[in-house]
């Protein structure tokens, strides 16, 4: 018995030692603070709740002995939420707007490298390497492009690292690529179509001179679909004051029905208006403009559905709102049952006072998370509260 209980006593011992990256329970200034005492840099996993990549980066990646033993000796690392608490403030000053982003941030509070997405383990460890290299940093990579530098693989890996947090730089950088470029492959179509956010970008001029090649890749019916999108992301950005919070009505309904007939220009406003009222906060005006959207839900998709469901759960107290909430829930789960929209059905029958029916659809969730691996806990939280 002594010989077994050593045995297990070693193995358990062997498990501890096998732990991935370990983040700090703290908030970011101590993490900062801790950081620059040991002249360590910050790494933070900067992700939102229902962000996919970010779930199997727990899952797959954060747990590996490999990546943990690295991390967890080179940095301090902090797992924060974007979207909750000191997260928004954070997502902010360091520009985050994609999920998952990685940041490097030295004692300061300076940003020195970054990327993001699913990453797997050698890449992600490779990353964390680069980020202890001043020569490979971010930083001295910019500054490596200000003094002319034209190696297109060089100039690719540039743009994917700041296509997303510094949109007109990497405008720039990609458009230098594309200079040189006498045809497309696909990988560079997927990078092209990514940069092109607006038709006052010099991409947008590439996109058309390039149209030959694209349409080998991409249908053209697509083609002239992401044109649209582009020419509305343009007219958007131009019509909406991010200082005073509102539109200009006639401006955007004017350049829109340009490419557009009336009443889709006045249906994409309105959803414009309603996602941009449910980033600033003004839930009132987001459930309004989303209730008259949806008066008839036939054509929207199970996942849009459900994405509406909890938005309303997240968000919206008034009980006629949320009974609506509920039954484009049950239209999701009838059209693709799954785990997610089975558990926003149980947070929303939970949140209207329905026990019965919460506890009913958060058994069903965690069973349906059992058979695909998910992560159930907070499901499992909500049902031992019920």
């Amino acid at each position: 018995m002594k010989k077994i209980a050593l045995f297990s006593s070693l193995l358990i011992g062997a498990l501890a030692l096998a732990q991935g990256i370990k983040f700090e329970d703290s908030n970011f200034a101590t993490i900062l603070a801790k950081a620059k005492k040991e002249n360590k840099l910050v790494f933070v996993d900067a992700y939102a709740s229902w962000c996919g990549p970010c779930k199997l980066m727990v899952k797959n990646i954060f747990p590996l002995q490999s990546v943990g033993d690295y991390y967890n000796s080179h940095f301090i690392n902090a797992k924060i939420d974007m979207e909750k608490g000191e997260g928004i403030a954070l997502a902010k000053k360091y520009n985050v707007k994609a999920f998952p982003t990685y940041l490097f941030i030295n004692g300061d509070g300076e940003a020195v490298h970054r990327t993001l997405g699913y990453v797997e383990e050698k890449d992600f460890i490779q990353f964390a390497k680069d980020a202890e290299d001043p020569n490979k940093r971010l930083t001295a990579l910019k500054q490596k492009f200000e003094n002319g530098e034209k190696d297109p693989e060089f100039l690719k890996n540039l743009a994917g690292l700041t296509m997303y947090n510094d949109a007109d730089f990497a405008g720039k950088v990609m458009n230098r690529y594309f200079q040189q470029k006498t045809t497309l492959d696909q990988e560079d179509i997927q990078m092209l179509l990514s940069g092109t956010q607006s038709t006052d970008s010099p991409l947008y001029t590439i996109f058309h001179e390039k149209k030959a090649d694209i349409i080998k890749f991409l249908p053209e019916d697509k083609y002239e679909k992401f044109d649209k999108n582009i020419k509305l992301n343009t007219v958007a950005k131009k019509a909406y004051n991010a200082d005073t919070k509102t539109w200009n009505d006639s401006y955007f309904m004017t350049e829109a029905q340009k490419f557009l007939s009336k009443e889709e220009a006045e249906k994409i406003y309105k959803r414009m208006k309603a996602n941009r009222a449910l980033k600033n906060k003004d839930i009132p005006a987001y459930e309004k403009l989303i209730l008259e959207l949806y008066k008839d839900t036939s054509a929207a998709s199970s996942e849009e559905l459900n994405s509406l469901a909890w938005n309303f759960f997240e968000n919206v107290n008034n009980k006629a709102s949320l009974e609506k909430a509920i039954a484009w829930a049950q239209e999701s789960v009838k059209k693709d049952q799954n785990y997610a929209n089975t558990d926003t059905l149980a947070n929303l029958y939970n949140k209207i006072g329905d026990k019965k029916n919460a506890k009913l659809w958060a058994e069903k969730s965690i069973e349906l998370a059992k058979s695909t691996g998910e992560d159930f806990s907070d499901t499992e939280k909500l049902l031992k509260s019920l």
